[in-house]
């Protein structure tokens, strides 16, 4: 009885957390379908996850479109317009006059006779729909097409091509990410950002552990003050600093240029902080041991601590990258929006909103480029968060 209760329990938990997580997770599901979905498709209401285009036929060397077509024996077939514009009534059911079918009037014969619907008069008519004939009244006369099936040419049925619903296949459209790489130099923004980034995180990583390892090992007069104010700096917000940021980056030469981008964060207070207090959870022993052996500080840093701080330093990486790659505001600052050769990722996804308004699945094809190398970086990396790095010194 208590197994059973526990199994109810983690069934419910496990239900509630898989709840949660497809929530989580439809937006980006939604966002990947729309990058493939045609213009039309996006605009769909009510919207549809998968992407579907209108299916077609050719038909003497022309395209036609195919619509889902009731029959008269109550199947649906795909059938193209063969004639537009034939002339017809739109008949309803005596009995119950929301049943209604526009039908040619060439099909039809005037009985003569008359009846009375929803306090309205109108004739009746036997009317030839497929092998059987059916006695409808006349509402008022429309125009129809006449539809075939491509696949039996003597299947034919009658409806309103304004309202004929379309007949549709799934079909991703994979070209949409071509579109978008022509139309903004969406491959040459990429190419900047992960040039950035890689600059960014590799020039943070280096100087935050030759940093944490110093406050942290190295002792040295005014240590723990400088440590203090230098992690002070962390509180002051960066809109703070863009104008004297901006301001040093004109007198250096560096405005409208990828170093603009770089140099200002290859230091980072947080990193510092981070891999100082990670360091400090090294046993001592360790590089006690290391003095002993013959070892220099160098070498006990990039042979003993770093290899014990994977963790740490995939964390920061991590962190630093997100920051790096997703940097907005710094680059509209720094970046002139005429210099397209310079630009990164954000800024061309910011232009983007005038030259493909009118296409959201390229928008969207766009956000699907700049998200997944982010999104893959952060599921190969999201194993060191957990991991204890003093697990991995003394036994």
């Amino acid at each position: 009885m208590r197994r059973s209760s526990r199994l109810r329990a983690s069934i419910a938990a496990y239900g509630v957390l898989l709840l949660f997580a497809a929530i989580m997770l439809f937006p980006f599901v939604f966002m990947a379908a729309t990058a493939l979905k045609t213009p039309e498709d996006t605009f769909r209401y009510p919207p549809r996850i998968l992407p579907r285009t209108q299916d077609s036929v050719t038909i003497e060397g022309e395209e036609q479109d195919l619509y889902a077509i009731e029959l008269p024996s109550g199947d649906t077939a795909s059938m193209y317009i063969a004639e537009s514009g034939v002339t017809a009534g739109l008949f309803v059911e005596p009995d119950d006059p929301e049943q209604s079918v526009a039908w040619p009037l060439e099909l039809a014969t005037d009985t003569g006779a008359t009846v009375d619907v929803a306090g309205t008069v109108l004739p009746v008519y036997d009317v030839t729909i497929g092998d059987n004939v059916r006695e409808l009244a006349l509402e008022r006369e429309t125009a129809v097409a006449r539809f075939v099936d491509p696949g039996d040419e003597d299947q034919v049925a009658y409806a309103v091509a304004r309202t004929a619903e379309r007949a549709e296949r799934v079909e991703f459209q994979w070209q949409n990410f071509t579109d978008i790489v022509e139309l903004r130099d969406i491959d040459r923004a990429l190419t900047n950002t992960i040039l950035v980034t890689v600059l960014v995180v590799g020039g943070t990583l280096f100087t935050s552990i030759m940093g944490g390892f110093a406050f942290s090992r190295v002792r040295f007069p005014g240590r723990d003050k400088i440590f203090v104010a230098y992690i002070g700096s962390i509180m002051i917000p960066f809109i703070v600093l863009i104008v004297p940021l901006f301001r040093l980056m004109v007198e250096l030469g560096w405005v409208d240029t990828l170093g603009s981008l770089v140099w200002p964060f290859l230091f980072n207070a947080y990193g510092t902080f981070l891999m100082r207090q990670f360091f400090s959870t090294i046993p001592g022993e360790l590089e006690e041991a290391a003095f002993i052996d013959g070892a220099s500080r160098w070498t006990i840093l990039w042979r003993l601590y770093v290899p014990l701080s994977w963790p740490a330093i995939a964390t920061l990486a991590t962190f630093m990258f997100l920051y790096a790659w997703n940097s907005f505001i710094w680059p509209l600052v720094s970046i002139n929006l005429g210099n397209s050769d310079d630009f990164v990722l954000t800024l061309a996804l910011q232009t983007l909103n005038g030259q493909a308004g009118e296409g959201p699945n390229l928008l969207f094809a766009a956000i699907v480029i700049s998200v997944m190398i982010p999104f893959t970086v952060f599921i190969l990396a999201q194993r060191y968060f957990v991991e204890n790095a003093a697990s991995s010194g003394i036994k």
